[in-house]
């Protein structure tokens, strides 16, 4: 069976990883991603007559295998590509690396072996493309996905700029709405793009494709995206090299700059030397006419100009951009009033810092929308920068994050320290005067948990914090009066049980338990609604669909639920997804339903046990050998408390001057057996060793009861593990499905869906518990409490003998 996709990916970056060497990982990136591209287009297209990619004799991956352990084999290696190049005119696109520069790969013997062994990783058996049956989910795009990432974190500052994160680019092609394009005609451009991976998302989200245009000044980068488009069958995306601002690829018969109903970029940040090869003053496309020249030293509006000019009439476009643009004076301030004024931006999206691979600063999202354009009055913001998590050394938007952030901005909903629709009057009077830096329209700031003066000298909870509880006492009305009694002073509440009792209360309180019941019946309609779906997975099914399908549904089923947040249980989906679930579909999609029993295999390569991919073994034996799951359990127990009685008695007379084990204990410091029996056959009738005779008796026991034990249990699991594998060889597809479905992925999205709710009632346990300790002693009290303290220290210093 195939290995899991995940484990695919991580196995094959770690492996050219290791073989890197002193290259920089954005040199090193263009080897592996050309021998990528080979293996995949020759397993792909070998026997295929009437393919896109013809694989020329000699010019395959089987002749990069036939020079393993070749003196030449760089040489050869450029030879392989070149025929492979010039059979499918992509000459100064996949031969850009040079595998005989002994510079960058060693020489001789070092080269030989590290070329060997590259070529080697990708004779993985499981790397074989050519099975992937799960169309429109191609197991190459996401692996040339994965590498790209990598080799951009691992690339550092203004190396990594070749890629844009995934994440912000599906964000993208969804605000721009790239699901409209529902014509292959339709057309999107990037004039700086890199390896393409911000085209090929925008690409995806179109129904029935696109036609792709792109420009990339670097020339290596520019050979990365033409591969991607064809690793991701659009052969026929133009991807030219050049400077998009001095010297643009894309003109009209006349001259002009070619105009595209969608354009996309992620330029550059405030490029210095933009102006290289152009006088701007003068320009040629007129970009700059009616807003002004950007500053010399700083290409951001310049590339921003360029997209605004390249949108049809009635196009759309994004650009990601420093925040800067949004606030900076002098020409960009000026430059930026003609742009609010010509009304072409429809929103701003505010994005967390440290996204980007060649830049840490946060970044936004500037959306373009030239329809309708003179009827628009305001610009729709969002501030998204506290929406991410922690990946390694760079921050992630999550799945939550961002479907939250298109969900709020396709709608144009307002959402309080989130999202707005700004008025263009606001933006554009005095006080403000065209700058759009987000925080001056939308403050996300947490507020400020301020301290009552008066509850800290009196006592008493402030009913302003019980009342900013208020999303939870939409739901538990009665039990804000079962927690909560008057204070003597108005404005203040006094805790009805003891602080101790509030979780409990919480927990066990009727509208609680109502609660729980509805989040429960909404989970389970989602289950039933989608249950065929998942039962109904088979080989070529499409697991991106699936996965779509059935979380835009328990998004929806959640939305009607108060109190719990929607997007917390889409993501408790998304990340089982990402971490078990899409692992299994692929194999489902890959090889039906089996229960994937593999060979468990030592580093040697030899066979020491059995596994399954697809059904943890806990589960099959919780449902059908829970007697033998006891079993094992009460002997584990017992072993467990073996040891811990032998621990004691170490700890107790094998320590200080009297060491009872002395004798017994072998140069690791350990007891052995043997020694000890030699020490009993010793002092065994020597009144004197009376003591120490009965203590190493004991011990000996103790330890031969625990060597029974794990003999015993040993036993028992050779025994076991036989009748565990005939159950899994004897499990019927209906059985598989049960324990696939129910038992592991239904249960776990329970379980998490319940650890979801109850962190809720947790956090406002923690809200009540901290207010009333933050107000149970007032200052008066605890000065009192201070003052007696202080007298009776006085006191028995008095009677020390010591005065203060």
């Amino acid at each position: 069976m195939a290995i899991k996709k995940s484990e695919l990916y991580s196995s094959l970056w770690e492996s050219c990883d290791a073989l890197r060497g002193g290259m920089d990982a954005s040199l090193y990136k263009d080897y592996i991603l050309v021998l990528l591209f080979i293996k995949y287009t020759s397993d792909k297209y070998a026997d295929d007559s009437e393919s896109i990619i013809e694989i020329p004799k000699g010019g395959g991956f089987l002749d990069l295998v036939e020079l393993k352990g070749k003196t030449d084999i760089g040489d050869g290696i450029n030879k392989v590509i070149a025929k492979l190049a010039e059979a499918n005119g992509l000459k100064g696109i996949i031969d850009v690396a040079d595998f005989n520069d002994s510079d960058k790969l060693g020489s001789g013997k070092e080269m030989q072996d590290k070329l060997t062994e590259l070529i080697g990783i990708f004779q993985n058996e499981d790397l074989d493309f050519s099975k992937n049956k799960a169309s429109g989910d191609d197991l190459l795009g996401d692996a040339y996905e994965y590498l790209m990432r990598n080799f951009a974190t691992e690339s550092g500052k203004s190396k990594g700029q070749f890629y844009t994160p995934a994440e912000v680019s599906r964000i993208i092609a969804k605000v721009i709405g790239m699901g409209n394009a529902t014509r292959k005609d339709w057309t999107v451009y990037d004039p700086t793009c890199g390896s393409g991976s911000l085209l090929l998302k925008a690409a995806a989200e179109t129904p029935k494709g696109i036609t792709i245009y792109g420009q990339e000044n670097d020339v290596a980068t520019r050979a990365l995206g033409v591969m991607n488009m064809w690793l991701h069958e659009n052969p026929g995306a133009e991807i030219w090299r050049g400077n998009s601002l001095s010297d643009p690829y894309f003109k009209n018969a006349d001259g002009g700059l070619k105009t595209f109903d969608f354009v996309i970029a992620n330029p550059p940040f405030s490029f210095k030397t933009w102006t290289s090869g152009m006088i701007p003053e003068h320009d040629d496309f007129g970009r700059f006419d009616g807003y002004g020249v950007p500053p010399t030293k700083n290409g951001d509006y310049a590339f921003l100009l360029h997209v605004v000019k390249s949108i049809k009439s009635k196009g759309k476009g994004a650009i990601v951009m420093p925040h800067g643009v949004l606030f900076r004076g002098n020409v960009e301030g000026s430059i930026r009033e003609n742009l609010i004024n010509r009304k072409y931006i429809k929103g701003i999206i505010g994005l967390p810092s440290n996204l980007f691979y060649g830049t840490g600063i946060p970044a936004c999202l500037i959306i373009f929308d030239k329809e309708n354009a003179e009827s628009r009055n305001a610009i729709f913001m969002i501030n998204a920068n506290d929406g991410f998590i922690k990946d390694g050394n760079k921050n992630r938007l999550r799945e939550r994050d961002i479907h939250k952030i298109v969900d709020v901005f396709t709608n144009q909903i307002e959402i309080p320290q989130y999202s707005r629709i700004v008025p263009l009057e606001e933006i554009s009077n005095e006080k403000n005067d065209y700058n759009l830096n987000i925080p001056r329209y939308i403050d996300n700031q947490k507020e400020e948990d301020i301290h009552d003066i008066e509850a800290h000298l009196k006592g008493g909870i402030p009913i302003q914090d019980i009342d900013d509880l208020d999303t939870y006492w939409e739901i538990y009305p009665n039990m804000r009066q079962d927690l909560f009694s008057p204070n003597e002073r108005k404005g203040y509440l006094n805790l009805k049980p003891d602080k101790t009792e509030i979780q409990t209360i919480i927990f066990g309180h009727s509208e609680f338990e109502e609660f729980s019941k509805t989040v429960i019946t909404t989970y389970n309609n989602w289950k039933s609604e989608n249950y065929t779906l998942l039962n109904n997975i088979k080989i070529g099914t499409k697991p991106k669909e699936l996965i779509n399908t059935i979380s835009e549904d328990i998004l929806e089923k959640f939305s009607k639920v108060s109190l719990i947040d929607k997007y917390n249980i889409y993501q408790c989906l998304m990340t089982y997804w990402q971490e078990t679930m899409q692992d299994d579909v692929y194999l489902l999609a890959e090889n039906d339903w089996n229960a994937g029993i593999v060979d468990v295999k030592n580093k040697n390569g030899k066979v020491t046990g059995w596994d399954s991919e697809l059904i943890p073994k806990e589960i099959v034996i919780s449902k059908y050998f829970a007697d033998r799951k006891e079993e094992f359990d009460t002997l584990n127990i017992e072993t467990e408390q073996l040891a811990q009685e032998l621990e004691e008695m170490e700890d107790e007379y094998g320590n200080g001057e009297e060491d009872m084990f002395s004798e017994a204990r072998s140069g690791a410091g350990t007891i052995t057996q043997g020694e000890i029996k030699k020490r009993i056959k010793i002092i065994k009738n020597d009144s004197e060793f009376a003591n120490e005779l009965d203590v190493l008796t004991k011990y000996s026991e103790l330890k031969n009861k625990e060597k029974d034990v794990k003999s015993k249990i040993k036993t028992v699991e050779k025994k076991f593990d036989k009748e565990l594998l005939e159950k899994y060889q004897k499990l019927t597809k209906d059985e598989i499905k049960e324990l696939i479905i129910d038992d592991k992925w239904i249960s776990s999205l329970s379980n998490s869906i319940n650890e979801e709710m109850t962190n809720l009632s947790h956090n406002l346990a923690s809200r009540i518990k901290e207010l009333i300790e933050r107000y149970e002693n007032p200052l008066p009290q605890l000065a009192n409490e201070n003052q007696s303290l202080t007298k009776q220290v006085d006191q028995h210093l008095e009677k020390m003998g010591f005065k203060r």
